[in-house]
């Protein structure tokens, strides 16, 4: 594969990966709330998640997905439970007075992040996609784990970035002004995406 061509797939990538979505909603909206350590914490939870899919798909765990549907479908209703449970979360704490909102702890946010991108079969499926795209058939592991690397860079720029963007001071204090409208945005977005993602 050309250097030009996999630049220009990287930009693909970043594109879809940070338009807006569960795992770019919760890293913003965790960053706003807790700080960067907090949003770097699932965001690192959230590549992870990603990073999992990456290599499942470069094994061939996205075929195997596609000819037995009913394990993508009990994905997909997993991660649409969780969704759900998400935007219970958000309405609770923006209902709660401020000074009971709990303190966010960083191994709690990183499997946070992890759980909302492994409950997305999405997500495999798109990596499924991009080596059908990238890897010609009859390409070396070494091809495979080139764009692999240059995936799961591009999404290490996009959801760190994403919370280092959202920590900043100017953008956090205007969390905390609106925290309440923030909280309950969050909760429409995140149980709209539930029933998206239940609805297929």
């Amino acid at each position: 594969m050309t250097l030009s061509a996999l630049l220009l797939l990287c930009v693909g990538w970043a594109i879809a990966g940070g338009s807006p979505g569960p795992a770019t909603l919760a890293i913003s909206g965790t960053s706003m709330a807790h700080g960067r350590r907090a949003g770097l914490a699932i965001a690192s939870g959230v590549l992870t998640g990603s990073a999992i899919w990456g290599i499942a798909a470069a094994l061939g765990l996205s075929a195997v997905m596609m000819a037995n549907s009913w394990v993508a479908e009990v994905l997909r209703y997993f991660g649409a439970g969780y969704l759900l449970f998400l935007a219970v979360k958000s309405l609770r704490s923006a209902v709660r007075p401020k000074s009971l909102e709990a303190t966010a702890r960083k191994n709690r946010l990183y499997l946070k992040g992890a759980l909302i991108h492994l409950t997305n079969p999405k997500a495999i499926l798109a990596w499924g996609s991009v080596f059908a795209i990238a890897v010609p058939v009859g390409a070396s592991p070494a091809v495979i784990w080139e764009v692999y690397a240059a995936m799961i860079s591009t999404s290490a720029i996009v959801f760190l970035g994403y919370a280092i963007l959202f920590s900043n001071p100017a953008i956090a204090r205007g969390y905390k002004r609106m925290r309440r409208w923030f909280e309950f945005t969050f909760a429409g977005l995140f149980g709209a995406a539930s029933v998206k993602v239940f609805v297929g």
